[in-house]
């Protein structure tokens, strides 16, 4: 499908989002999850094995003059920066030049620094590809999330965008299991096994950046930035495509929206949005991405020390461990997502921020009393996870949804730096020391500082969560571009299209 029509700029009338919304599930909608979705498989991956690789990567003859501090303190830190900046860069150019471009640009930056990091051989070497690897991982939160929700039904959108964030976490199960047969020197050679992990990341990007190459641009984006004419023809495409696979036609388009098209929107109207327009939408967003940032953290950022000190377990059998854990976090958004559409967001993201945190502070509780050993902590941990997982992954579709859509990748990207950096830089300041003291009670406070957050993340959600299930993303969040065309006089969008009230 090409993305046809020339950019202009005009007042118009379309019925692009309701043809969208109306659509029932199809292989292209598996096409759109398959081409955008699995990339998160890919970060779990990557950051798994590199964090089991530490120890290796220190050892005489890995090939890398390097410490395990290193590795987990100074790589870290810098994969964290790079996530930061490069969500918040990619974020606004994909704002500015459209979804299509930027998710295939961030990719290849992503296997780019990915590859040239399996070659490693000093340690600059590979501390300035860490950086590079965040970097690209970091746009792809803003460009994917983004074009994922313009894309599918509304009907659908909750589940759909639960399951696919969380599916970072099938590809962490699969890195702590990768981790223990290609770290194993039995196997493969001490400087070869830890590159061959590097390498398998860019082969499954290379098969997925061939299926991304036929996921469309996003026909919202198309018909605000004056490609009108492209939109309609994208759209009329896929309703010919569904309309063969079904074998009966669609139903009418609920209402259309006018809008004044624009080329790109500045900075200083993005803040004034997210700010002044949607002040408690945003305070919503930073009390869920800090409150999960933080619970991950306390949790899974010590989480091999906690297990060495207390119940020594050998640092080779973590792995299985953190693979039994990353299971119940994807099956959290995998089970509850569809109830996210139901029963609807309020309930479901207070409920399961407002669970896992009560159930840390009975894990924290029992494992102060010394109650718990390896086997029973994982499976407590696996049990906050389930429901934190689902809560986690809602984090990324509420702040996805619920700001207009000229400022949604640029609103991801914020939100994202700001929770991966509370999460990635000041979480393990606090938490480091407290969960390798091997001090219980240290570790306690750390389970209790997670859990704190995650409480007061479902407290906000409570008030301020908007019902935005089952919704066009238009009617949650007027455009920018509407709002124009109403203040100029030019046309109204439809009654169902209400402008944005400072109070929400």
């Amino acid at each position: 499908m090409s993305e046809l029509g020339q950019s202009t700029t005009g007042t118009i009338t379309t019925k692009v989002p309701a043809r969208l919304d109306r659509l029932p599930w199809s292989r292209w909608h598996w096409m759109i999850v398959i081409g955008l979705g699995t990339v998160w498989i890919l970060d779990g991956l990557e950051v798994t094995i590199v964090g089991n690789m530490a120890s290796r990567l220190s050892e005489e003859g890995s090939g890398l003059a390097i410490s395990s501090a290193q590795v987990t303190g100074v790589a870290a830190a810098l994969y964290v920066a790079g996530a930061c900046v490069g969500a918040l860069f990619f974020g606004w150019l994909t704002d500015r030049f459209g979804r299509k471009k930027l998710f295939l640009i961030t990719l290849a930056v992503y296997l780019a620094a990915t590859a040239l990091t399996a070659l490693s051989f000093s340690s600059w070497w590979f501390f300035v590809f860490r950086f590079l690897t965040g970097f690209g991982i970091g746009g792809e939160y803003a460009a994917i999330n983004s074009a994922i929700d313009e894309l599918i039904p509304s009907k659908y959108r909750g589940r759909v965008d639960l399951i696919i964030n969380g599916s970072f976490w099938l590809g962490a199960m699969g890195g702590a299991l990768l981790s223990v047969v290609l770290l194993d020197t039995d196997i493969l050679p001490k400087d070869i096994g830890w590159r061959i992990s590097f390498g398998l990341g860019v082969v499954l990007g290379l098969v997925i950046l061939l299926v991304r190459r036929h996921v469309p641009e996003s026909p919202r984006w198309m018909f605000i930035h004056g490609k009108s004419e492209g939109a309609e023809q994208l759209v009329a495409d896929v309703e010919r495509e569904v309309e063969r696979e079904t074998g009966r036609p669609l139903p009418e388009p609920a209402g259309s929206i006018t809008i004044k098209q624009r080329h790109s929107v500045g900075f200083v109207q993005i803040a004034r949005t997210l700010v002044s327009a949607y002040p408690r939408r945003s305070v919503l967003g930073l009390a869920l991405f800090i409150g999960q940032a933080f619970l991950y953290n306390a949790i899974t950022f010590g989480f091999g020390a906690i297990l060495v000190k207390f119940f020594d377990v050998p640092s080779g059998s973590t792995g299985y461990f953190f693979a039994v854990i990353a299971f119940g976090n994807f099956l959290g958004p995998l089970l509850l997502g569809r109830l996210f559409d139901t029963w609807g967001r309020r309930p479901m993201i207070a409920g399961t921020y407002l669970l896992s945190g009560a159930l840390l502070y009975v894990t924290a509780w029992m494992f102060g009393n010394g109650w718990l050993t390896a086997t029973t902590l994982t499976a407590c941990w696996c049990v906050v996870l389930f429901f934190a997982s689902a809560g986690a992954s809602s984090a990324y579709l509420t702040v996805s949804e619920i700001f207009p859509m000229e400022t949604r990748a640029m609103a991801i990207a914020f939100f994202y730096a700001i929770g991966t950096a509370a999460g990635g830089i000041s979480g393990p300041l606090i938490f480091a020391n407290l969960t390798e003291s091997g001090v219980v009670a240290d570790t306690v406070l750390a389970f209790c500082v997670g859990a704190t957050l995650m409480v007061i993340g479902g407290v906000v959600a409570l008030f301020f969560a908007v019902a935005a299930e089952r919704k066009s993303l238009e009617d949650i969040a007027t455009p920018l571009s509407a709002q124009a065309a109403q203040s100029a006089g030019t046309g109204s969008a439809p009654t169902s299209r209400t402008a944005p009230q400072s109070a929400l």
